[in-house]
């Protein structure tokens, strides 16, 4: 099957919402339409940190999709990636879309001189982390999330 990676188009705001909701879901997340409104602005404004890539398939469905946005890393002194979501509809996996999508992070990587791509993923998501071990190092480090309140 072929696939695309492309930017995505105001016009793809349907199936973007509905791969997003599907990534949700997967996640058990509660996520609102007012939530994925906030997102797909944020992702559709030139000025906002966060970006993405949507994964097409030959005939012309979203697929999958990508959010990242550049972080520093103080330690190294330098800019990386921080790849936040990454989902492939269930019926398009094993077609090469998370292939796809992960290759065009890492060349979006090189072109703007990032040395590293970062990301976590739930310890259970083994499907995924089959395919992250093949393309990156899994880290040592444990993450913790603090409540701001």
């Amino acid at each position: 099957m072929q696939i695309t990676i492309r930017t995505p188009h105001a016009a793809d705001r349907p199936a973007w919402d509905r791969l997003y909701a599907g990534y949700a879901v997967f996640y058990r997340t509660e996520q609102s339409a007012d939530m994925r409104d906030t997102v797909w602005a944020w992702l559709l404004d030139p000025d906002h940190p966060l970006e993405a890539l949507v994964a097409e398939s030959e005939d012309g469905g979203l697929v999958g999709l990508a959010h990242y946005r550049p972080y520093p890393r103080p330690l190294h002194a330098a800019w990386c990636g921080y790849l936040d979501d990454l989902f492939v509809d269930p019926d398009y996996r094993g077609t090469g879309a998370a292939d796809a999508l992960l290759a065009r992070l890492r060349e979006i990587a090189r072109e703007r001189d990032w040395p590293i791509v970062r990301w976590t993923t739930a310890d259970d998501n083994y499907r995924a982390r089959g395919k992250y071990d093949q393309v990156a190092t899994r880290t040592s480090w444990i993450t913790y999330d603090m409540p701001s309140a």
